[in-house]
């Protein structure tokens, strides 16, 4: 994804408009990427300090992190996956959250979503353990593939803990980044800081308006086409996050591309003709996973699972003279 330029100031019977609040601007380095604000109060209000929104903005990502990452060795997530077979680990409220929508996606997609995905990422090079430029083995696949099943893990929502069956392991990549950006929304709110729009990687939540009264607005990055070239979305209140194997791909001794999207099912990385499918949704952590689950059922199952469940979702499929859009009927409804 990548923001769209700003309009221009309003002008009325050839006078300038009222003076417009200045859109604020902070970011840095999270999570192996970067995360942006972009926030303004209105000129009556008290405004908090440039420094208590990029504190409140970076204590969120931070508890994430601390909560839910495979690379940080001391993390909840961490503990957990190390947990003896039969341990049952309470969880702070977030992580546990985010656990539970990740399971119950997978419920919903038959496994085709699983954040037990973990040992198969890590063996295709893709998690915390060292890159490989081989390919795996059939032993080792199978290996991994008996150590991935969102069935092992339970969760107690009395006692807000989670059982580790033996030798499962989380990996919350796909969610815990788009949690992220919600998570640092609702610090911006606490701050009364109510119009913002907020990236972590490439995944967006608009908050309330720009000072000009219209919604932030995105465009829809598009393989083969420069920066801002793409169908352009409001985000009145709204997330959007985007799964594709264009951003992130390493070439095994076989000569192949190989996609960072690992099917569960499989313990593979995806082998389909989807580039990328965008998700837009209410809640970000929901869009994040709901993107990823897409790209791993592909371009026809992916775009029926979003269909029946009326999701605003653009498939982008390669094809041999370029790519081929497929938006869902509600993602065509955010365009008109």
């Amino acid at each position: 994804m990548s923001f769209a330029e700003p309009l221009p100031l309003a002008y009325r019977y050839g006078a300038p408009a009222r003076p417009m609040p200045a859109v604020q601007e902070l970011g840095g380095p999270t999570m192996g990427t970067i995360w942006s604000v972009k926030y303004w109060r209105p000129l009556s209000a008290l405004a908090p300090a440039r420094r208590e929104v990029r504190e409140a903005a970076e204590a969120a990502l931070a508890t994430v992190v601390r909560q839910m990452s495979t690379w940080e060795t001391d993390s909840d997530l961490s503990r957990f996956n190390r947990a003896a077979p039969g341990r049952w680990q309470k969880l702070p409220q977030a992580f546990f959250t985010v656990l539970h929508c990740a399971l119950e996606l997978a419920r919903d997609t038959g496994g085709a979503y699983d954040p037990t995905v973990g040992p198969a990422v890590n063996l295709w090079g893709f998690g915390p353990d060292p890159v490989r430029r081989t390919a795996p083995s059939d032993a080792d696949l199978q290996a991994a593939r008996a150590r991935i099943g969102w069935q092992r893990v339970l969760l107690d929502p009395v006692q807000r803990r989670a059982r580790q069956a033996g030798g499962s392991y989380l990996d919350l990549s796909s969610i815990a980044k788009g949690h992220a950006v919600d998570a640092v929304g609702q610090a911006l709110r606490g701050l009364g800081c109510v119009n913002a729009l907020i990236e972590v990687g490439g995944e967006l939540l608009g908050l309330g308006r720009r000072p000009d009264g219209q919604p932030w607005r995105v465009a829809v990055k598009l393989p083969g086409l420069a920066r801002g070239e793409g169908p352009v979305l409001a985000l009145p209140g709204l997330a959007v996050a985007t799964s594709g194997d264009d951003f992130r791909r390493f070439m095994a001794d076989d000569g192949q591309h190989h996609s960072h999207t690992i099917d569960p099912r499989t313990g593979r990385p995806v082998r389909h003709a989807l580039a990328s499918v965008t998700v837009v949704h209410p809640q970000c952590m929901q869009a994040d996973a709901l993107a990823t689950a897409l790209t791993v059922l592909g371009p026809d199952a992916g775009w029926t699972y979003a269909e029946r469940r009326g999701l605003a979702a653009l498939f982008i499929r390669r094809a041999a003279d370029g790519h081929e859009l497929r938006p869902t009927a509600g993602f065509e409804a955010l365009l008109a």
